[in-house]
């Protein structure tokens, strides 16, 4: 790390796609599932900045260099009637870990959620990633116990919609 290194955090914007495209491959292949990245230009650009955006990201840059994203979206609590933010993919390259991008982009999120009267804040990680479980856990996250994910892909949602 130079003296001079410098790390930046910013809201995505449109000529931002390519680059958030990249950054989801890569990301695929660190969680071994490359075939799994199927977004386009399009429905990315659509999610982020169309005429109904359903996500936001925020993306990190060290030196003036793409260093990372975090994605999220809004969901609700009924139990606390409040919004949540749900953090749906923090990625940090291999060649700028270390350096305290993925606490900071975690840090902007935890103060949108906050700024923007969220309950919570939420993700979910592999069982196998033990160096992001540790990251979360050394920041005071904890796991939540007694709950298992369940998904409708698309091709389910087809089969069971017809």
């Amino acid at each position: 790390m130079t003296d001079n290194a410098r790390l930046e955090l910013r809201p995505a914007t449109p000529d931002d796609v390519g680059l958030l495209l990249d950054l989801i491959k890569e990301l695929a292949i660190y969680e071994k599932e490359p075939e799994s990245a199927k977004a386009t230009p399009e429905l990315l650009h659509a999610g982020l900045f169309g005429e109904s955006p359903t996500a936001e990201a925020v993306v990190a840059e060290w030196d003036g260099e793409a260093a990372g994203f975090a994605l999220f979206f809004h969901n609700y609590s009924t139990w606390t009637g409040k919004p949540g933010l749900y953090l749906e993919d923090l990625f940090v390259r291999e060649s700028q870990r270390g350096r305290g991008i993925g606490k900071a982009l975690l840090l902007e999120l935890a103060r949108k959620a906050r700024d923007r009267g969220c309950g919570r804040m939420d993700w979910s990680v592999l069982d196998w990633n033990r160096p992001a479980i540790e990251f979360y856990e050394s920041l005071g996250a904890q796991p939540q116990s007694g709950w298992t994910v369940y998904r409708l892909d698309e091709a389910a949602l087809e089969r069971l919609v017809g």
